[in-house]
């Protein structure tokens, strides 16, 4: 079996970073884990990653002022020097324009803690507690110019209790998160994903775009 090459981008602790460094060092997982990148000098998930013995680099955005794009090329030529497949966003605090998105188009996945499309960007836990709602979650989706936007690849449920706070929920959360991380690079590192009209269906899985995998305690 070719395992894919797979690079995740960090911005901070790499928590989910992790779940998939330690998924990927299963021999038969279909994916390894072949760098690290980080636009943040100082994210703790760096450590993380060298620790397990993962090639590591920096590319701090700031250096290049307001010119995204140009933050997004040399990012793009250190992914293609490391010969990367696929791209794993893990708390990467950055938007990406166009440009790169169309050149890593359903190679990049990202991982959101909510159930997509409900409570896109910040704030998740806090927002979804404000609305009243009783099922919260997390989504792994292919990431597209619009944030937080593309089709949707597998999702977790976790039921909201009355008395949570956002802490609290987010844990629960983040537990859902590391289950199904790890799931959707396989699904991708196997081939087994297809996005038709906007939506995503998995192979062996039925037509079924939006997976959701049985609720958290």
């Amino acid at each position: 079996m070719q395992r894919k090459r797979v690079a995740i981008l960090i911005s901070g602790r790499g928590s989910n970073m992790a779940a998939l460094i330690s998924a990927a060092a299963d021999p038969d997982y279909p994916a390894e884990i072949a760098l690290v990148v980080s636009n943040r000098p100082d994210a703790a998930g760096l450590a993380r990653a060298k620790a397990a013995r993962i090639a590591t680099l920096v590319i701090d955005h700031k250096t290049f002022g307001k010119d995204r794009e140009a933050f997004e090329r040399a990012l793009d030529a250190e992914l293609a020097s490391h010969r990367i497949d696929i791209v794993c966003l893990a708390g990467f605090m950055r938007l990406f324009t166009p440009w790169f998105v169309t050149r890593w188009r359903e190679r990049m996945i990202n991982i959101h803690p909510a159930l997509l499309p409900a409570f896109k960007g910040l704030d998740t836990h806090e927002r979804a507690l404000a609305a009243g709602v009783k099922v919260h979650g997390a989504s792994v989706h292919f990431v597209v110019p619009e944030m937080d936007s593309g089709p949707i690849i597998v999702q977790s449920a976790v039921p909201v209790r009355d008395d949570d706070t956002p802490d609290t929920l987010a844990a629960r959360v983040l537990v859902a998160e590391h289950r199904i991380y790890p799931l959707a690079l396989r699904w991708l590192a196997e081939n087994r994903l297809s996005v038709v009209d906007g939506r995503c269906n998995v192979a062996g899985a039925g037509d079924r775009a939006e997976m959701l995998i049985s609720p958290s305690p």
